[in-house]
């Protein structure tokens, strides 16, 4: 597999690095772009009416089901994966070119950004992209400046974005069927602990996991205020779970929340990682035999 175009150290970017690269004058700074990805599960327009109230400079925002996602279908996920090509329009309207540089924050301890980034990552962009560590919480605790309304829009690119679409970072539910019980392969949970034991289903018309899941909360990768625990800690972490394995799936509620679990991996040095798409509220969409659930521990 090929990795992504990440080091250990380049998926996060602080708070303190960003507010140097806005403040940098001249060409290098056209090549920065700050998304905002704010967005709450259980009130869809919280994200972008926080956004008008106050978010970074220069930030444009990004909706989770609107311009992160595709729309819902029977199967496939509350949150399938946007069409490469309107993911593509919505860069190039936005003056996002393929080498650009771009930095995703939240306020959902970096579950919506992280989102942009494996998306970002998906379709083969070339630049380097960060999700901003501690999110916009972080931006304000250091009294840098925030703007309110909208943003200035950048001119479209020339030439449109052309994505690259890399099949290898994505597992759809044909593949996890085929690959269960497999002891060369790692299914990883991402939800809450109570979901994944079958507990409580808030959501989804079936309470479980997907049999053989081994459980990873996917904000267990944050310290108590909230920022991304330390490279050896995360990589102490996943050996306890995923040592000897080939292959690593990791998969949430709908595709979202499982993407800094994704991240963690690769920052920890694991390369072999994909994600489910469609997740749990894939899986349970399907009756009888053909998506088997499991509940308790593993």
């Amino acid at each position: 597999m090929v990795s992504p175009r990440i080091s250990e150290q380049s998926l996060y970017m602080e708070v303190s690095e960003l507010h140097q690269q806005l403040n940098k004058q001249g060409q290098e700074q056209k090549q920065l772009h700050v998304i905002d990805c704010r967005f709450w599960l259980d009130q869809p327009t919280k994200g972008y009416e926080s956004y008008l109230i106050g978010h970074i400079v220069n930030s444009v925002y990004m909706d989770l089901d609107h311009d992160l996602s595709s729309s819902r279908k029977e199967h496939g996920g509350r949150h399938p994966l946007p069409e490469p090509e309107q993911l593509a329009h919505t860069l190039t309207l936005h003056g996002i070119s393929k080498q650009d540089t771009v930095v995703a924050y939240d306020e959902q301890g970096g579950a919506m950004a992280s989102r942009l980034s494996w998306l970002l990552q998906w379709i083969g962009h070339e630049g380097d992209v960060y999700v901003l560590n501690g999110g916009y919480a972080a931006w304000q605790q250091a009294g840098f400046a925030s703007e309110a309304g909208t943003a200035k829009p950048r001119s479209g690119l020339e030439q449109p974005y052309e994505p690259n679409v890399r099949l290898e970072l994505v597992a759809d539910i044909e593949e996890v069927r085929s690959k269960l019980g497999s002891s060369s392969v790692r299914l990883i949970d991402s939800r809450e602990h109570a979901r994944y034991i079958g507990e409580v289903e808030p959501i989804d018309p079936k309470a479980g996991h997907i049999p053989g899941a081994l459980h990873r909360f996917w904000r267990d990768g944050l310290n108590e205020q909230g920022y991304v625990r330390t490279n050896s800690d995360e990589q102490d972490a996943w050996h306890k779970l995923v040592n000897g394995a080939e292959e690593i799936i990791v998969y949430c509620g709908s595709g979202v929340t499982a993407c800094p679990n994704v991240l963690s991996l690769w920052r920890s040095g694991y390369r072999n990682v994909k994600l489910y798409a469609g997740s749990w509220s894939d899986w349970c969409s399907y009756e009888g035999d053909q998506s088997p659930v499991s509940t308790g521990e593993e």
